[in-house]
C-alpha cells in the first residue's frame, strides 16, 4: 500500500527534481477502524499515527498522494481545509465519489471510469531502471555469479480469491524445478507475507537443492536485485502488485497457477491486459523466451498529474 503511494510520488520527484517527499503513516483507533468513511474524524486516529495536516502557519503540500479506503476522509478533509492549494490524489478504487478529488489512479482491472479517473495497468510501484540498478549493486557479490538463466520467483500466498495449500505448493516447486533443471540455470525465490509456513517449507524443501537464493527473510531485502539479475519472472496469480512490477522489467513474466477460492474477475482481466501489451504468459513449464516493451505506468500517471495541475492554474 505505501510502495503504491511513494512509487506516485517518487516519480514526480523524478520529473521535478526539486521536490520533496514527507511520508505519512496513520492507523485508525481500533474503535473506530470500520466506522464508514463519512463518518471518520482526524481526532478518531491512532496516537501513533504520524501528523496529518499541516500546523498552523505551515504550507498545504502542492500534491497529496493517498493510498486505500482508510485515506479517503483524510484525503476528502485535506482537499477542503487547503481550499484549492492542494492537489489530491487517490490510488486504487475509492469506491467513493470520485468527482470528489482532483484524480483517482486505479487499476483498469477495477473496472472504474469518470473525467476524474486514470486507468492504469496494475498499480503505481516504485520498480525502475535506476532502483534496479542500485538494488542489483547492493547484492552482486551474491547473485552476479549465477548460472543464467536465472529465475525470479514472487510467491504470494492465501486470500480471498486464492489458496496455496502445502500441497499446491509442492506440485508449483516440482514444475519449477522441472524447467530449471534442464537449462542449468538458478532461481531467486521470495515469499510474501501471505505466504503459509507449510507452503514455505514444501517450497525451500524441494527448490534448495537447486543453485540460487531462497530469501528467509532476515537481513535486507533482495526484492529489486532478484528482479535486476532475472532472465525470467515467476509470479502467482494472486498478487496484482507483483505483476505489474515484473512487467515493469522488461523480462518475460510466467505466471504461476493458484487455487481459485473464487471467480478469478479483476485478476483474470489484469493478466489479460498483460498478455495483450506482451508482457505476461501462463506458466508454460518451461522457461520461453520473448520481449516487449517494459510498463512505465507509474511515470505516465506522475505526467497526468502535472498536466492537470498547469491546466488547473491557467
Amino acid at each position: 500500500m505505501e510502495n503504491q503511494a511513494l512509487g506516485l510520488a517518487e516519480a514526480l520527484q523524478r520529473l521535478s527534481p526539486s521536490a520533496t517527499i514527507s511520508v505519512r503513516r496513520v492507523k485508525w483507533r481500533k474503535a473506530f477502524d470500520r466506522l464508514p468513511s463519512a463518518l471518520k474524524a482526524p481526532w478518531m486516529l491512532d496516537p501513533s499515527s504520524d501528523p496529518v495536516f499541516p500546523a498552523a502557519g505551515e504550507a498545504w503540500p502542492d500534491v497529496w498522494i493517498a493510498t486505500g479506503r482508510a485515506a479517503l476522509p483524510l484525503s476528502l478533509i485535506a482537499k477542503r481545509r487547503s481550499e484549492g492549494r492542494t492537489f489530491v490524489v487517490q490510488t486504487q478504487d475509492p469506491r467513493w465519489r470520485t468527482g470528489d478529488f482532483d484524480l483517482v489512479i486505479a487499476p483498469r482491472h477495477d473496472g472504474i471510469e469518470g473525467p476524474n479517473v486514470l486507468s492504469i495497468t496494475g498499480s503505481p510501484h516504485r520498480v525502475t531502471p535506476e532502483r534496479l540498478a542500485e538494488g542489483g549493486g547492493a547484492f552482486a557479490g551474491r547473485l552476479e555469479a549465477l548460472p543464467r538463466p536465472r529465475m525470479a520467483v514472487l510467491i504470494g500466498g492465501k486470500s480471498r480469491a486464492h489458496d496455496l495449500t502445502e500441497a499446491h505448493a509442492t506440485a508449483l516447486a516440482e514444475r519449477i524445478a522441472a524447467a530449471v533443471e534442464p537449462t542449468g540455470g538458478s532461481l531467486m525465490l521470495t515469499f510474501s507475507r501471505r505466504t503459509p509456513e507449510a507452503a514455505k517449507a514444501a517450497m525451500t524443501a524441494r527448490l534448495s537443492r537447486l543453485p540460487g537464493w531462497i530469501w528467509d527473510g532476515t537481513g535486507s531485502n533482495p526484492y529489486f536485485a532478484f528482479l535486476h539479475y532475472a532472465d525470467h519472472v515467476l509470479v502467482t496469480e494472486d498478487s496484482a502488485n507483483m505483476a505489474a512490477e515484473a512487467a515493469s522489467t522488461g523480462r518475460p513474466v510466467h505466471i504461476l497457477p493458484m487455487i481459485p477460492l473464487k471467480p478469478a474477475g479483476k485478476f483474470a482481466r489484469l493478466h489479460a491486459d498483460l498478455r495483450k501489451r506482451g508482457a505476461a504468459r501462463p506458466f508454460a513449464g518451461t522457461l520461453e523466451s520473448w520481449s516487449y516493451e517494459p510498463l512505465a505506468e507509474t511515470d505516465r500517471a506522475a505526467r497526468e498529474i502535472l498536466t492537470r495541475m498547469e491546466r488547473r492554474i491557467r
